[in-house]
């Protein structure tokens, strides 16, 4: 075969992530922004909640871009047990910065495809992580 249909997140699912995950923010009463991008690292949705750091914004971003574009969690690279401080700063500066080895950012599947990510920054590591996988498991209650 040489082409496929591509399934897409949309607007309508992004914002769900988007709300699940601020959900799960609010219940753990830590703010943080939450970014949303589709299969290409393109942003679909953006929440900056009240009180969260404004440094943490492009962090967010980077966070889902790296997820989707690598189609796996952000984080030091191979693993966070066993990082390479020198192959998870490379991808960063080979990227412009577009991966990140900071955790986080999580892709979002649907049926085995990659339809985007969410990022999420404003907390700890675990924190974001936590935040970021409640939008990821709304996507799988729609699906």
């Amino acid at each position: 075969m040489l082409t496929r249909n591509n399934i897409r997140l949309t607007l309508k699912g992004a914002r769900v992530v988007l709300a699940a995950a601020e959900s799960k923010a609010n219940d753990m009463r830590v703010p943080v922004n939450i970014s949303i991008v589709d299969e290409g690292g393109h942003l679909l949705a953006f929440g900056r909640m009240d009180g969260v750091k404004l440094s943490s914004i492009a962090v967010a971003m980077t966070k889902a871009v790296s997820a989707s574009l690598r189609r796996t969690a952000s984080g030091p690279t191979p693993t966070a047990a066993d990082p390479n401080v020198i192959l998870t700063l490379g991808l960063s500066f080979a990227t412009n910065g577009s991966l990140t080895g900071i955790r986080g950012g999580l892709p979002l599947f649907v049926e085995g495809q990659c339809v985007g990510a969410i990022g999420v920054s404003g907390g700890t590591e675990d924190e974001d992580v936590q935040v970021a996988q409640a939008g990821v498991d709304a996507v799988a209650k729609l699906t």
